[in-house]
């Protein structure tokens, strides 16, 4: 009877903190909850996932920037400074891994959490408010992005690819993609209803990394389709972690990081509105 009642009292106490109180309704203030909730399920799963976005980039660094950076050559930034061609990808490199990472974390996971495990609903049927929700998943994806940032500059940097000390910066600033891409593809992957729409992920990702400046300089496009591309959030992020590991730091940076500011409170905002209103009608 003693645990009928505490039952009882528990879903009371929930539903007072959620009727009348907008605050409350949102949050319970305990998004470490789903973070750690995170850090559990990954100790009883496969690393080598993790480890793959890692790995990714610096596969594509030792084949691009090597092995087609000897026929390239140099690389002439837009002062005149004369770079190697695998210092000039290898930001690049390193701003679509943190986007990678988030975007694999908030779509992909999501989906299975919210359709599958139905990990949401549960979270949700406790104190938890759809922001803790949404702030422990991003958190997470954070600090995936984190561990890829820092494990990607401990390899470059030895090869001489961050000629500034400006590239400390580079691993806040990958932290900073994240959060932006992380907060923005939760909220767009709760309209997602089959594995088959989640195709358009991979087909809106793939043409912002061939074509956002990764590989070469936007001046080969004509100017309306490079004024395009620089309005896509990863030539941002590309331009801001670039600017800091070849040590280019000038107005454009503070450009490059209030857009992910912007970013993070829109789909921050928008992610939460929309576990609202799918789980707490």
């Amino acid at each position: 009877m003693s645990l009928i009642n505490t039952g009882i009292d528990t879903a009371i106490s929930i539903a007072e903190r959620r009727s009348g109180k907008l605050g409350s309704a949102l949050s319970a203030g305990r998004p470490q909850a789903v973070f750690l909730r995170n850090v559990y399920a990954l100790k009883s799963s496969n690393w080598l996932v993790v480890l793959s976005g890692f790995v990714e980039p610096v596969f594509y660094l030792l084949a691009f920037g090597y092995g087609l950076g000897t026929l390239i050559g140099n690389i002439a930034l837009p002062d005149g400074t004369l770079v190697p061609y695998a210092a000039y990808i290898a930001p690049a490199l390193l701003a679509t891994s943190a986007m990678n990472g988030a975007i694999y974390d908030s779509t992909w996971n999501v989906f299975f959490k919210m359709h599958f495990g139905k990990i949401y609903q549960a979270m949700l049927s406790t104190s938890l408010g759809p922001l803790d929700v949404a702030m422990g998943e991003i958190g997470w994806a954070l600090a995936r992005g984190f561990v890829y940032a820092l494990g990607f500059m401990a390899v470059v940097t030895p090869m001489g690819l961050i000629p500034s000390w400006w590239g400390l910066l580079a691993i806040p600033a990958a932290v900073l993609i994240a959060f932006g891409f992380a907060s923005i593809g939760m909220g767009v992957t709760s309209y997602l209803k089959n594995f088959h729409q989640m195709d358009w992920v991979n087909f809106v990702m793939l043409p912002m990394f061939l074509f956002s400046g990764t590989f070469y300089s936007l001046s080969v496009y004509p100017d309306w389709l490079r004024i395009c591309i620089e309005s896509l959030p990863l030539y941002q992020a590309i331009a801001m972690i670039r600017g800091f590991t070849l040590g280019v730091i000038d107005g454009a940076l503070v450009g490059h990081i209030l857009y992910f500011v912007v970013m993070i409170v829109l789909g921050l905002t928008f992610t939460t509105r929309r576990l609202r209103s799918l789980f707490l009608k």
